[in-house]
């Protein structure tokens, strides 16, 4: 029987932990890294968290692999890795995908939203 959606997500979020935006905030003060994975769009329309990298997912394997030509040196195996997207689904997916891919310590923001109401900076302004 073929792979449907429903079934990678509900395996992504049963091995994602999902956080809130104050525990990201935490983290990130910790040395965590954050990603926003959404697109380039996504952002022109509603800014970035400041603290966020902006890989979108589309490129996250290549990004995250320190074996790759466009790995980004901010990604460590052992560095604790909050993802965030526009509604959290997405996040889920890149982050069972980092798990798979050796990623120790993965968490799910959930939506860009969750960080904004959460008093998260976003492009040097608090919301």
């Amino acid at each position: 029987m073929p792979l449907t959606v429903k079934d990678m997500m509900q395996s992504a979020n049963a091995a994602v932990v999902r956080i809130d935006g104050t525990t990201a905030q935490q983290m990130l003060a910790e040395g965590a890294v954050m990603i926003d994975i959404r697109d380039g769009l996504e952002l022109a329309e509603t800014g970035k968290a400041k603290a966020a990298l902006h890989i979108s997912r589309g490129v996250l394997e290549f990004r995250a692999d320190p074996a790759s030509p466009m790995y980004h040196e901010e990604l460590r195996f052992e560095r604790p890795v909050i993802l965030h997207c526009a509604s959290g689904g997405r996040a889920a997916l890149a982050g069972k995908l980092l798990l798979d891919m050796g990623y120790e310590k993965v968490f799910n923001l959930g939506g860009f939203k969750d960080w904004v109401e959460a008093g998260g900076t976003v492009d040097g302004e608090t919301l």
